[in-house]
């Protein structure tokens, strides 16, 4: 029988050692945690009974992720909740561009912008399941609907700040802005357009769903479908060296680039080596989580019903806040991500206190303590927030790291998002998982499609496994 092991327990490790247990595949799964799910996971932050997710909350791609879909993880006891609005942007004069699942809902609340909203977005939306078979895997592909990619490709390429000039709008152009944020670089760069619109389509398509009872729901669901189909889980298990892998026929590594190197970087061709070895660490995040009495008290009462906030001003303070925070400055009003996971699920919440989840972006591995900058962000757009605050726990970018040696200095996206990485990571290749060592994959956030828990990552290196087995033999 095929062996395999897999190092590391994230969304990706847990998805590559799914698909190969499906497929026949003996496979243990070596995590270094006391528990499988990378950055997935949750738990008792601030005050007992209030469930905070640690690093990722919100899951259109994982709702909405092929993989996930055909193995039903609902049938494993994920269930996903979804709030009344998914995402808010409120701007200091009180109004707020708001994004709904609903596209037209969404075009109605951007009044003159409705129309630009719809030809922008309208398309992806009801094409995103098609669009994304092409682009939620290596760039390096024969595409399965071409003209779909055509389409989309003149305004994948602008940067950011260019598409969203196509709004009119203070509204329009600042929910634009905050949603392109999410791919923590500068966005004026080409290409920085295409994530943002990608994002905005899969909400409009899933929606930006939370798992109930936090992230790790997803992980635990994950867990049981492998044991079901008799694959092995090992926690508590670090390996550092390829003497700690135990022989199999194949080795999938849910690692970043750093860590694949030093385990087999002695062994990998040169110009694989050296690949690994120009891949940049992305942006780092600074979190801070919130046990706070009642609700926030939004200036826009709106974003009271959102899941998600976005907190940096209008477009241009969010261009210029990046781009300051790209040049490794920080600032005193920086983009902010903030959640409120409980409004769709209220399991996460204890009598009449709420968990509240928030992160900034800061200048690549940060020492400071941006606490006081994001509290006073929230409190800018919600006054009287820190007279509600119960207890605080903030997560500095080496905290991060410590938490998941894959977030280094804080990088919670396994890579930076921009120039030729944005396209292919962590190199140019067919077939980016493979290592140039026999039987050895990489299948982290580092390779194609990138972060999300959408499992995609794992898939693609393990189909890409099986492939060469079968080739082999």
């Amino acid at each position: 029988m095929t062996t395999a092991v897999v190092v590391g327990g994230g969304p990706n490790g847990l998805a590559a050692a799914l698909h190969l247990a499906r497929n026949g595949v003996e496979v243990t799964v070596l995590e270094a945690a006391d528990e499988v799910g990378g950055g997935s996971r949750s738990g008792e932050l601030t005050e007992p009974g209030l469930i905070h997710d640690h690093c990722a909350a919100f899951h259109p791609l994982a709702m909405g992720s092929p993989f996930w879909r055909s193995v039903g993880l609902e049938s494993y006891g994920l269930t996903w909740c979804l709030p009344e609005i998914d995402c808010a942007h409120p701007l200091d004069d009180g109004t707020a561009g708001l994004l709904y699942r609903s596209i037209d809902r969404t075009a109605d609340g951007l009044g003159p912008d409705g129309l630009r909203w719809r030809l922008a977005l309208g398309d992806l939306a009801r094409g995103f399941d098609e669009l994304g078979e092409d682009l939620l895997r290596p760039v390096v592909h024969l595409p399965r609907h071409p003209l779909r990619l055509a389409a989309f490709g003149p305004r994948a390429v602008l940067p950011a700040t260019v598409m969203a000039r196509w709004f009119r709008t203070d509204r329009g152009r600042a929910l634009f802005a905050g949603i392109a944020a999410h791919a923590f670089t500068r966005l004026d760069r080409p290409l920085t357009a295409s994530l943002g619109m990608m994002i905005a389509a899969s909400g409009h398509r899933h929606g930006w769903p939370v798992a109930r009872g936090g992230s790790g729901a997803i992980g635990t669901a994950a867990a049981a479908a492998i044991g079901d189909h008799g694959g092995k889980i090992e926690t508590g298990t670090l390996v550092s060296a390829r003497s700690d892998i135990p022989s199999a026929d194949l080795v999938l590594l849910d690692l970043s680039p750093a860590q694949a190197l030093s385990i087999y970087g002695d062994q990998m061709p040169a110009r694989v080596r050296r690949a690994l070895q120009r891949y940049r660490v992305g942006s780092s995040a600074f979190k801070v989580d919130y046990a706070l009495d009642g609700d926030i008290p939004w200036t826009t009462p709106d974003c009271g019903r959102a899941g998600t906030v976005h907190l940096g001003g209008d477009a241009s303070e969010v261009w210029h806040t990046e781009r300051q925070r790209a040049a490794g400055i920080m600032v005193d009003r920086p983009f902010v991500l903030l959640g409120q996971q409980y409004l769709a699920d209220r399991s996460r919440s204890r009598g009449g206190l709420n968990p509240i989840y928030a992160y900034a972006h800061v200048p690549r591995g940060y020492d400071g303590d941006a606490t006081d900058a994001v509290t006073a962000q929230i409190e800018r757009f919600a006054p009287g927030f820190r007279d509600r605050i119960v207890t605080v726990r903030s997560t500095g970018t080496r905290q991060l790291q410590s938490y998941n040696p894959n977030f280094a200095l804080g990088d919670i996206i396994g890579g930076a998002n921009d120039g030729l990485q944005m396209l292919a990571r962590p190199r140019l290749s067919a077939n980016p998982y493979a290592l140039g060592v026999d039987g050895v994959y990489l299948c982290s956030q580092s390779t194609p499609p990138g972060a999300g828990v959408h499992g995609l990552c794992g898939y693609h290196a393990a189909s890409a496994a099986l492939a060469s087995l079968r080739r082999r033999r």
